[in-house]
């Protein structure tokens, strides 16, 4: 597995021929693809990506998405389908973090990019530009995921190393987002997203944080006045 270096438009694990082959003759389409689309309404450019993928026993691919701080997204459309293992939801945003994950038994390949537009000259149609976050190879998670070890799916990753064989440490603030995607290449005859969220639980997430920094405010406020008043 290899990553496309060429474009700077494109972050993604590329594939073999024949891993690609073997996933799709499993029944396994994962779409890392981002897409550029244009709204009317408010006049501006803005990205479409698909958190797609599943798993079989021995394998999985997978790819999902969120924000710069690895904060949960809303998904715009859950599309049904008749088979599993593809499209689980659409987002879309004016920028976007992908998360994708290959795995092939205990062994896991791991790409973290940031995507966001960029426009050569003012007034022209903006092109999608991609940089590396984090680039994993050849992981290692000794646990069966898809049987044995369910449990703890969604709570783990695998574990990468240096070419010298030192530990390397996950991006923090994207923890969530791998523990997400580690349980996903797992999930066989996969038919739900596994990161993004409805709409009106982000919302409602927003609306509590806000909430919660009001608070905040109100009892720092509250400590000046009674500071100012002793």
């Amino acid at each position: 597995m290899t990553q496309n270096k060429k474009s700077p438009a494109l972050q993604r694990l590329t594939l073999p021929a024949a891993a690609v082959q073997r996933l799709r003759k499993a029944g396994i389409f994962c779409s890392p693809g981002i897409t550029i689309e244009f709204q009317q309404a408010s006049k501006r450019h803005v990205l479409r990506g698909r958190e797609s993928g599943g798993a079989v026993k021995e394998f999985g691919h997978y790819v999902t998405f969120c924000g710069d701080g690895g904060e949960r997204l809303p998904w715009f459309v859950r599309p049904d389908s008749l088979t599993v293992n593809g499209d689980h939801a659409i987002v879309i945003a004016p920028a976007l973090v992908s998360i994708e994950a290959v795995r092939v038994e205990h062994t896991y390949e791991l790409l973290i990019a940031r995507h966001e537009l960029r426009a050569e000259k003012e007034g022209a149609r903006p092109r999608i530009w991609s940089r590396v976050v984090f680039r994993g190879w050849q992981g290692q998670l000794p646990l069966d995921l898809v049987e044995k070890d369910r449990s703890v799916a969604g709570q783990i990753a695998p574990e990468f190393f240096t070419r010298a064989g030192e530990p390397r440490q996950l991006p923090a603030q994207f923890v969530d987002g791998i523990h997400a995607v580690t349980a996903a290449v797992s999930c066989r005859q996969c038919s739900h997203s596994h990161f993004l969220v409805e709409p009106s639980r982000r919302r409602q997430q927003q609306e509590s944080e806000r909430a919660d920094e009001t608070e905040g405010r109100t009892d720092k406020d509250q400590e000046t006045v009674a500071a100012a008043i002793g």
